[in-house]
């Protein structure tokens, strides 16, 4: 009896299911690729089956010689097997997606085509197991499906928008889109119904998939990640066209937030006796840093243009104000007070009086560096701070056989820092990007001026500290500084060093 069980091809059909079921959904279930393969192998073994013993699933059975017992069972292998073929259908939908690396974006069209595979194999099941012709079953269902078109418009004008925006693809999830509307933002999800979006405030925006395949959108993610910025400038124009243009190439240079490649680049827009009008044209990495990146090449425009003796242009029909006039004179390089200038034109010397400031001008040494002048060595000890008047220094470390660079500096910008405060090493080569012009200020007088006014200490060492912040991101040392030793309290080794008192700093 248990012998004739096992050779009725029905057990056997049954039997061979069941075990593809265990393996397919237990034993594989966490190995996509594989379950898909084994799941192949079967729906082959079980289709073989089939046909070795008479039975075409893919063919309805006239015959009414058989029991009723043998045709439900003849009935529901067939029905078993087209199940299992639309299993491997949709598993190969699955593993596409996952190959594809973007499952979430193309859930739509996934959706929609396992619901074509499920419905074309409830079909087959109808016309194949119960004999029933489809093309009446679907003459019949029309006027149901005229009248719940009628009432679900709205929503089936959504879903295949939906479908059309999945297929076209002019965004994916992630992308930054704007609309023609001024409605911006991420695309975070895309559904049958809607997509969202994540604007620049953080609040989700749900829009229509109708209404979105209407609007026309600009997709600053596309074709890459890279977003162009185009700043206008204008210039009174006290110097040639060609010089003034020279410095807003210098500002692009400094900018540590821009994208070196592709070069950025500056076009003269218009020139008459009152202004010259430029354009500034860069990209950034991402447009997450549009903000940041506008606004450090605005501050280094206005550094740039105070060192160089470029006077910014007023609005038409506004006047100039005396600050102006004063700016139009020529800032010769070797013009008494030009060190007194660059003091009070820096925030780290605001705590000090005019007097002091004079003081502090007097011991500033003027020197100059050819373009790729090597201004320090990295690991060498600077005994002085040093100041950058004009041109851009660029300080770039070697590590592991590598070259990073860490950060250009402008007008305004101070480097040495570390050697005159913790008597620490140069954590990365200074080099002239550009003829450059700095001024040294010698440990010595700093420490009796820091003496006097511990607070420049304090904001030397809060400088030295965001410096050394910015360089254990970059290179991902434990410690900012080269010399391997931790800084722990920049205030207590600032005291030892300059022998101040506890409550100076």
């Amino acid at each position: 009896m248990q012998t004739e069980l096992l050779s009725d091809p029905i057990t056997q059909y049954f039997l061979l299911f069941s075990v593809g079921l265990i393996v397919g959904n237990v034993v594989l279930r966490h190995y996509p690729a594989l379950r898909l393969t084994s799941r192949i192998l079967f729906f082959a073994a079980l289709t073989l089956l089939l046909l070795h013993h008479g039975i075409e699933p893919y063919a309805s059975d006239p015959s009414h010689a058989e029991d009723v017992s043998r045709r439900v069972l003849v009935g529901l292998a067939k029905a078993v097997w087209w199940i299992g073929g639309a299993l491997v259908l949709v598993s190969f939908v699955r593993l596409f997606l996952i190959f594809e690396r973007k499952p979430r974006e193309g859930r739509l069209l996934q959706d929609l085509v396992v619901g074509l595979i499920y419905l074309g194999a409830s079909l087959s099941i109808v016309a194949y197991v119960f004999s029933v012709p489809v093309g009446t079953l679907i003459a019949t269902s029309g006027v149901f499906a005229v009248i719940l078109g009628l009432a679900l418009q709205s929503t089936l004008n959504d879903v295949f928008s939906g479908i059309a925006l999945n297929l076209g693809r002019p965004y994916t999830v992630g992308d930054w889109i704007v609309l023609d509307d001024g409605v911006q933002g991420r695309v975070v999800e895309t559904n049958w119904r809607a997509t969202h979006l994540l604007n620049g405030t953080n609040d989700l925006v749900i829009i229509p998939n109708s209404g979105l395949a209407k609007s026309r959108l600009v997709n600053l993610s596309s074709p890459d990640e890279t977003h162009g910025i185009s700043l206008t400038v204008k210039i009174v124009p006290v110097r040639p066209p060609a010089a003034i243009e020279e410095v807003m190439r210098t500002v692009l240079l400094s900018s540590n937030t821009i994208l070196k490649n592709p070069p950025p680049a500056v076009t003269i827009r218009a020139l008459d006796n009152q202004v010259v009008e430029l354009e500034l044209s860069c990209r950034v990495k991402d447009i997450s840093l549009t903000t940041r990146a506008t606004n450090e090449i605005y501050d280094l425009v206005f550094r740039h243009c105070k060192a160089a003796g470029l006077p910014l242009a007023s609005q038409p029909g506004v006047a100039a104000s005396p600050v102006v006039d004063k700016l139009l004179e020529p800032l010769n390089e070797q013009q008494a007070g030009t060190p007194w200038r660059l003091l009070s034109a820096m925030p780290l010397f605001a705590p000090l009086t005019d007097d002091e400031k004079e003081a502090v001008a007097v011991h500033m040494t003027r020197k100059t560096y050819r373009q790729n002048t090597v201004i320090a060595e990295q690991g060498e000890k600077l005994a002085s701070l040093m100041v950058v008047r004009s041109g851009v220094v660029v300080i770039s470390r070697r590590e592991a056989g590598r070259e990073i660079e860490l950060t250009r500096l402008s007008p305004g910008d101070c480097f040495g820092e570390g050697g005159v405060l913790v008597d620490a090493e140069e954590a990365g080569t200074a080099r002239a990007l550009t003829f450059v012009v700095v001024y040294e200020i010698k440990q010595d007088f700093l420490a009796g001026l820091m003496h006097d006014r511990p607070i420049l200490a304090e904001e030397l060492g809060l400088l030295l500290s965001r410096r050394s912040e910015a360089e254990r991101h970059l290179i991902g040392l434990a410690d900012g500084l080269s010399n391997g030793r931790h800084l722990g309290s920049f205030a207590s080794r600032i005291r030892h060093l300059f022998q101040l008192q506890h409550d100076q700093v």
